[in-house]
């Protein structure tokens, strides 16, 4: 096929190519049908138009199609007035009334889906290790550090993979890197559900995490860049759900499919798979399912015009007026764009080295060497003179709703927890000073406490030890055999003439105890499943509802994002938020804790939307994911700060994360009244 019109110029004064013929600089055709089935709200797509009444008709209102002609008529006024636009507004100007005249429709509702389920894997991945923890900590004999380092490493991979995928989309695209982070997150992930030991785990999950980072930098930037200007805060909103939608996946999964141990299987002493890995393989499936479908879209149209690669841009915007007027039922509508003018790209900005000057090696250590300059570079130029304030609000907007949200996310299980087990010790039986000679123990001793009493002849023979504590007691000539312990200590005791046979009854586990003439003979090795105690149900019902909870915030914010516009939604979310930190004093039972979740996580939500959108609009595209890389890298270290304080402080004092999480919550909201309004900015 032939595109003898796609011609951009190099020469002269003008460092952009043509777009269109005459003063106006446009090859649309004079008589462009109405366009009132995109100007709609989708929210009614597909209710017939003709036979319903525009219904500011009798009130002076003008018709949705009028405003934009109205636009777009400004907007090629401005540029035939002068050269008060700089080539990048003209480029984006230019880029909008093209994406005006492809519509919105099938093209767009599919990458929507496509791009969601890349969403909805990042979400899922929070959550796959706080879920698969309490089984995995058994299964792999975690100690306490392990296991913080396994929940820290979460955020921190995905803190890298954010600042690394966000830079390298801006200069290798946005399609390809997204292919290959997620790629990389099903990889390891697949491989992290066979881990034997906690090393290949931890590396595997890490190597996930940097891979699936990149998802949220690189679907937003991609996304937006097929929205037409007045679709852009709504549809990004609904791009949001998405990631709730992870959480509610990944609980809804990991509540029916941990708990089933029968699941799994072994192969030996040597390789075990339990149901918690099966979960972990349930987990990639979004990320497997957006894979897929990104093989079947295109790459952004404006990140290739800004890499000067004019045709494959044509072709792609040629591929979505097409595809959305044919789904419409007008297939007889033209695609009109003759020239579109493209950027003139640096010379020197990737050195290829001739086949002739060295070796395959040296050619690519030179292309990555430039790659890593490049990206480098653009990341310092956020903090350019015309990007500097934007940069910094934004930093303390993303830190301050991170450090709160994350925290708190976090403290609510935690506290329910907490609860959950003073409640349990209230409820411990406490035997004073008993003597027990020539007894066989052979039921489940659970939840109590003995102190000062004498254990004589006696036989604790194939039984489990739950939250049992012996103190200041004697025991003398017993015989423990096949025991089974959780949360058992004995601590100040005297063991006299006494033998542990097949036990799980360490040394660590006697705490300043005299012990005599006692023996330890083939003690466990090894950690054990305790399938009674190691699966609330409660620690996925919390999680379900916190994730349940966002959607009426996300519906709300996504109605009035263009409406009432994205700056006061974010300063007036993060302030009630704020307020809502206040009932954490009220947090005295397990159904006032998840109350107060559900509340707090449905009016940030609203926050969090209007943050990833004017994130968006805020940055040229040309350093719109790496901006959004960094943001992102930076919400993820706020996330382990918050987490890290808050927890700290279950069971000691809510005040500390009321003050904390009141006080970074209200300087985010006023900080967020700063920034400008982008509702009605063509997007850079």
């Amino acid at each position: 096929m032939s595109h003898q019109n796609n011609i951009y110029q190099q020469e002269g004064e003008d460092s952009y190519g043509t777009y269109g013929e005459g003063g106006g600089g446009f090859g649309y055709q004079a008589d462009y049908p109405s366009q009132e089935e995109d100007a709609a709200s989708d929210v009614t797509e597909g209710h017939d138009e003709e036979d319903q009444m525009y219904e500011g008709e009798y009130q002076g209102i003008p018709h949705p199609d009028e405003v934009k002609a109205a636009q777009r008529a400004a907007r090629t006024k401005a540029r035939a007035a002068g050269s008060g636009a700089s080539e990048l507004e003209e480029l984006s100007e230019q880029y909008e009334d093209i994406m005006e005249d492809c519509g919105h429709g099938k093209f767009q509702w599919t990458l929507f889906m496509v791009l969601g389920l890349a969403l909805m894997a990042d979400g899922v991945e929070c959550f796959v290790v706080a879920f698969v923890l309490p089984s995995a900590e058994k299964d792999l004999c975690l100690s306490n550090a392990e296991k913080g380092m396994l929940g820290l490493t979460v955020f921190l991979s995905m803190m890298v993979g954010a600042f690394l995928w966000g830079g390298l989309a801006d200069k290798v695209g946005r399609r390809r890197c997204l292919i290959v982070a997620l790629a990389i997150n099903c990889v390891f992930s697949f491989l992290s559900s066979f881990a034997q030991g906690y090393g290949f785990f931890l590396v595997f999950r890490l190597l996930s995490g940097i891979g699936i980072g990149g998802t949220v930098p690189i679907v937003y930037s991609y996304f937006s860049e097929f929205l037409q200007m007045d679709k852009r805060g709504e549809h990004l909103s609904w791009l949001c759900m998405f990631w709730m939608t992870g959480g509610i996946y990944a609980s809804f999964t990991a509540w029916g499919i941990i708990p089933r141990y029968g699941w799994g299987f072994s192969m030996g002493t040597e390789f075990q798979f339990h149901s918690w890995r099966v979960f972990v393989l349930v987990a990639a499936l979004p990320a497997i399912a957006s894979l897929v479908g990104l093989t079947f879209m295109p790459e952004s149209p404006r990140f290739l015009l800004e890499n000067g690669k004019h045709d494959e841009a044509w072709m792609i915007l040629k591929q979505v007026h097409d595809t959305n007027w044919r789904a419409k039922g007008q297939p007889e509508k033209v695609f009109t764009v003759t020239h579109i003018k493209v950027p003139k790209t640096a010379e020197d900005e990737f050195i290829e080295i001739q086949s002739a000057t060295g070796t395959a090696v040296q050619r690519w250590a030179v292309r990555s060497l430039t790659l890593c300059k490049l990206v480098l570079r653009n990341t310092a130029s956020l903090l350019s003179a015309e990007l500097r304030f934007a940069t910094l609000f934004m930093a303390v907007i993303w830190f301050c709703m991170a450090f709160s949200y994350y925290g708190l996310s976090v403290w609510f299980p935690d506290m329910i927890r907490q609860l959950q087990y003073e409640e349990y010790q209230a409820k411990a039986k406490v035997f004073y000073k008993e003597r027990v000679e020539n007894f066989h123990f052979n039921f489940t001793l659970e939840n109590q406490i003995h102190r000062e009493g004498e254990y004589i002849h006696d036989r604790f023979i194939g039984i489990e030890m739950k939250s049992v504590k012996f103190e200041d007691s004697l025991f003398e000539d017993c015989h423990f055999e096949d025991i089974r312990s959780t949360d058992t200590v004995f601590e100040n005791c005297t063991i006299k003439s006494t033998v542990f046979y097949d036990t799980d009854l360490w040394q660590e586990k006697f705490i300043d105890c005299k012990i005599e003439n006692t023996t330890f003979e083939h003690n466990k090795h090894g950690c054990h499943l305790d399938t009674a105690e190691e699966n609330d149900v409660l620690i996925y019902l919390v999680s379900f509802l916190g994730s349940l909870a966002v959607l009426p915030g996300n519906i709300i914010s996504a109605l009035f994002m263009d409406k009432i516009g994205r700056i006061k939604i974010i300063g007036g979310s993060m302030l009630i938020s704020s307020g809502c930190t206040f009932f954490l004093f009220l947090s005295s039972s397990q159904s006032a804790i998840i109350a107060l979740q559900c509340l707090f996580c449905g009016v940030s939500v609203a926050a969090w939307n209007g943050i990833e959108v004017v994130t968006v609009e805020l940055y040229p595209a040309s350093k719109r994911a790496t901006a959004f890389g960094v943001l992102n890298a930076l919400c993820k270290l706020a996330a382990v700060l918050g987490s890290s304080i808050f927890t700290s402080f279950v069971g000691i004092t809510n005040l500390v994360p009321v003050l904390l999480s009141f006080t970074v919550l209200v300087c985010g909201g006023l900080v967020a009244l700063k920034l400008p309004d982008t509702r009605d900015k063509v997007l850079l």
